[in-house]
């Protein structure tokens, strides 16, 4: 990943760690807790890749789990260090570094992790091969692994609430998503790579990858910013609610290939 993206990380450590706390960004939140219910052991050692100021690394410490975080970001690993100490839990390892090299791990070292920022950023596919062929080199043989991808079929969605004046008039797909890409670029986002579930897919699987399942993690309200924000300030029990069914739902195929976060569950071949 690129020094862009550090520098992008670096500027906001906090509006990270608050994103998942969001009333949409919680939706996530949900979906992603479910597939760790499903598919990770009930114990064991996870490496949170790209985990950011480290909110999944302490859940997942909560819940028992030994648990190591890796992030691209200096101030998102400080960030991730005073929070540990205030959660009064303590990672494995908290580490400075790039998914697209992880020596820092002997293989085999793993038994889950979690990679849900790097695949957002790596613009290059033979990169994104690196960084994957990385991310199985340190699970454990058949060892699960939760995948995200930015996912431009729910981005276009998102678009009508978010941007709604790039409908102004008609331009083809591709072009939508590349007004998309750099709106981002210079509004709320940096570099960042779209891939749709197909060639999502295609990826993980060149890299060596057994699919188990994958999951749309804002699920049945993808794209209702809004609506969702607009919820959660006049009846927080509903919003519970929501997220809830969110996580149910996450899996079906009416859902997970059309929100903006496509999660991929994967296994290491033996």
């Amino acid at each position: 990943m690129s020094e862009v993206v550090r520098q992008y990380y670096n500027r906001r450590p906090e509006s990270e760690w608050k994103r998942l706390q969001s009333p949409y960004g919680s939706l996530e939140w949900a979906g992603t807790l479910h597939l760790i219910d499903s598919y990770f052991p009930a114990s064991g050692h996870v490496a949170d890749i790209g985990g950011g100021p480290g909110r999944y690394t302490i859940e997942l410490l909560q819940r028992g789990f030994q648990a190591t975080l890796v992030d691209l970001s200096e101030h998102n690993i400080a960030l991730a260090e005073e929070k540990l100490s205030e959660a009064k839990v303590r990672a494995e390892a908290v580490l400075c570094a790039n998914a697209t090299d992880l020596s820092c791990f002997e293989s085999s070292s793993f038994d889950a992790a979690l990679m849900l920022g790097p695949m957002y950023h790596i613009i290059d596919e033979n990169v994104r091969r690196q960084a994957l062929e990385e991310l199985g080199r340190i699970l454990k043989p058949g060892a699960p692994a939760i995948v995200g991808f930015i996912n431009p079929l729910g981005v276009l969605r998102a678009a009508l609430t978010e941007t709604p004046e790039m409908f102004s008039e008609y331009v083809s797909p591709s072009s939508l998503l590349d007004t998309c890409i750099q709106c981002g670029e210079q509004e709320a986002f940096t570099e960042a790579a779209f891939l749709a579930p197909a060639q999502a897919v295609f990826e993980l699987r060149q890299a060596g990858f057994a699919v188990e399942t994958r999951a749309g993690a804002e699920g049945f309200a993808a794209g209702m910013l809004d609506e969702v924000q607009a919820i959660a300030a006049g009846d927080p029990g509903a919003l519970d609610t929501i997220r809830r069914l969110v996580a149910e739902t996450c899996e079906l195929p009416a859902y997970r290939d059309s929100t903006e976060h496509l999660q991929v569950v994967v296994r290491r071949i033996a």
